[in-house]
């Protein structure tokens, strides 16, 4: 893919690139990829940057007077690291004569649609000014169950929700390879086609200083091409690595090729939102084999058996089989109260809209097994 047709990208860099053996910031490799980044806009292509190492930044400026858990030392140094990282962000992209600027962030500026338009128009308004958007996880306010996976997961999230014709994930490795990495037989797998799975080839360990691995990578960069954007996962300590990718260069990594169809925006939003789901809609199995034909359809009240949870008008809202399988997601057309009421009635608009529903893919629903009891509990009648 040429320069000409990459007009705007999100680089994601990983803690395991941006940080040092100890644990600490590595100031170098950081101005480094400033400086690569520089080199991007004046080629007039618009950045946004998703960027680790708030806690790194942090970890050597204090010392806890007591032994924290582990929330509570992510949030200690996260919060202090935070403020580093963004400020010697601003001095290095101000040697380049740019300015950047900082997005903190969390899930509940995604799983809300109003959230997610106003921070959607934040970034759109920076890029419009010339201004590089620095993107984190609020890491500082944050919880256990309120956190992204990890900063992949929010990548994802970003680059779908600014239409970036590609999303470049930074790592300490050269990509996907088609064995152990440590093998000198493996290869890194170079092109992944459409829909094609190779999570049999990814290895489970996570990353030494992020909360990641490999395998949420594969499966974040696996939704985002689907939605049409080209995912690049490439080896960050390398020289000249994103110019060189932007050009489309011989640099070895692993392209995964986008979806000749785009999804239209809401549908993205939809997709990345499963996890912020408020509740959940059981359907009826003729309902079930109905959403799988070629027809277009919507989720009608006459095929729903149960709703579970409390919810808004517009939450996103998980679909369940009667066996308790999730079958997708989607944006409710009636708060929880309402739709307990016209539940089996046949002259109701539909619960869920097809333009806002989105189906998951087996591989996101366990390859068709029904999810563990606790799951099933949850979507219980309460």
């Amino acid at each position: 893919m040429m320069v000409k047709q990459l007009k705007r990208i999100a680089i994601k860099i990983g803690s395991n690139v941006l940080t040092r053996k100890d644990g600490t910031l590595d100031v170098e490799r950081m101005s480094d990829l400033v400086a690569q980044i520089a080199v991007l806009r004046t080629q007039g292509i618009e950045i946004v940057l998703i960027s680790s190492g708030a806690v790194a930044s942090g970890r050597n400026e204090i010392k806890p007077v007591k032994k924290l858990d582990a929330v509570s030392s992510r949030q200690l140094y996260s919060a202090v690291g935070q403020a580093k990282l963004i400020n010697r962000y601003f001095e290095l992209f101000h040697e380049h004569r740019l300015v950047c600027g900082q997005v903190l962030t969390s899930t509940e500026n995604f799983s809300s649609r109003t959230h997610y338009l106003n921070q959607k128009n934040c970034m759109e308004t920076m890029l419009e000014n010339g201004v590089i958007p620095v993107v984190n996880e609020n890491d500082a306010v944050s919880v256990t169950e309120l956190m992204f996976t990890d900063n992949d997961e929010l990548s994802g999230l970003v680059a779908a929700m600014m239409n970036m014709d590609a999303l470049i994930i930074l790592s300490n490795v050269d990509g996907i390879y088609d064995g152990n990495p440590a093998s000198p037989e493996s290869k890194v797998i170079r092109e992944i086609p459409e829909k094609a799975d190779i999570s049999m080839f990814i290895q489970p360990e996570k990353s030494a200083f992020g909360r990641g691995g490999m395998l949420t990578k594969y499966h974040i960069a696996r939704k985002v091409a689907d939605e049409g954007i080209l995912v690049i996962i490439a080896n960050g300590t390398k020289k000249n690595i994103l110019p060189e990718l932007a050009a489309g260069g011989e640099a070895v990594c692993t392209r995964f090729l986008p979806a000749e169809k785009p999804a239209s925006g809401i549908k993205k939003w939809i997709a990345h939102s499963e996890g912020f789901a408020r509740g959940a809609v059981c359907i009826d199995r003729g309902a079930e084999e109905v959403l799988y034909t070629a027809k277009a359809t919507s989720i009608l009240f006459v095929g729903v058996t149960r709703i579970s949870g409390s919810f808004r008008k517009d939450d996103i809202i998980r679909i369940i089989n009667e066996d308790g399988r999730q079958l997708g997601v989607g944006r409710a057309g009636y708060d929880s109260e309402k739709a307990l009421a016209l539940m089996g009635k046949r002259k109701a608009r539909p619960m869920i809209h097809y333009d806002y529903l989105c189906l998951l893919d087996s591989s996101d629903t366990g390859n068709g097994k029904p999810p563990d009891n606790k799951l099933q509990t949850e979507y219980q009648i309460r």
